[in-house]
């Protein structure tokens, strides 16, 4: 049965106003601990990204580009927003809520007001239980769990977002897989990727692809070597300057 254009338009939109509400703000007091952490930066790709990973691993991710430019100045409405949903490795998981009690639940403000620094974003990361529900908003922070949080979640946002460009290049441009994996593997070598096992289907699809290019495919081998590596320990990530 064929589905009315219409009709799965409102899907769609259902599909994605569902996944905005799952990460737009935490329960007031869930019974599994969960951590959020958003970024609006208007000058970056995406403006917008959220994420939300409760104690058990569970995570869920959110970008969005809120408005863009039309030809005649105005603004207008992108839709073009990516969810998903993935699983956070012990590590990870481990190393987020142990920063959280470090950085006392985000119960405080962690701006640094000693002098002006430049704009890298507005940041938010709240903690939520079954008895607290705290949230701090920063540009930056000295303090050192917030700084290696903000790390972590940035680096989670740049290895997903590797992954829907290489989702895409798989479909549409398979020579320009070579450019993004060695950016990928550029990326991690400098420590700024997280949660690289979050994309490792896409990884094994091109891996295992005889019409991508062989230097395409061992790039992606190496990916996923990593990912394995990093599954069971704890790999620091820190925000490209």
């Amino acid at each position: 049965m064929r589905v009315p254009g219409s009709l799965l338009v409102l899907v769609v939109l259902f599909s994605i106003q569902a996944g905005a509400q799952d990460v737009d703000k935490l329960p007031e007091h869930p019974t599994v601990p969960a951590v959020r952490f958003e970024c609006v930066w208007e000058a970056a790709t995406p403006q917008d990204f959220v994420v939300v990973v409760n104690s058990l691993g569970s995570a869920k991710y959110l970008s969005r580009n809120p408005t863009r430019q039309n030809e005649d100045g105005s603004n207008s409405l992108d839709l073009s927003d990516y969810n998903i949903d993935f699983t956070l490795s012990p590590a990870n998981q481990t190393r987020v809520f142990q920063l959280a009690l470090q950085a006392n639940y985000f119960n405080g403000d962690f701006e640094y007001k000693k002098h002006a620094v430049a704009s890298t974003g507005t940041k938010t990361l709240g903690y939520a239980d079954s008895s607290r529900h705290f949230e701090t908003t920063y540009n930056w922070s000295e303090n050192t769990a917030i700084d290696q949080l903000t790390s972590i979640f940035e680096g989670i946002s740049s290895t997903l977002e590797h992954g829907r460009r290489l989702s895409f290049l798989r479909r549409f441009d398979k020579l320009g897989l070579e450019d993004e994996l060695k950016g990928m593997e550029d990326a991690a070598e400098k420590h700024y990727l997280a949660e690289i096992q979050a994309i490792a289907p896409i990884l094994e699809n091109i891996a295992a692809d005889s019409s991508v290019l062989n230097i395409a495919r061992r790039r992606a081998r190496r990916l996923l070597d990593l990912a394995g590596k990093e599954a069971g320990q704890h790999a620091g990530v820190k925000t490209p300057q």
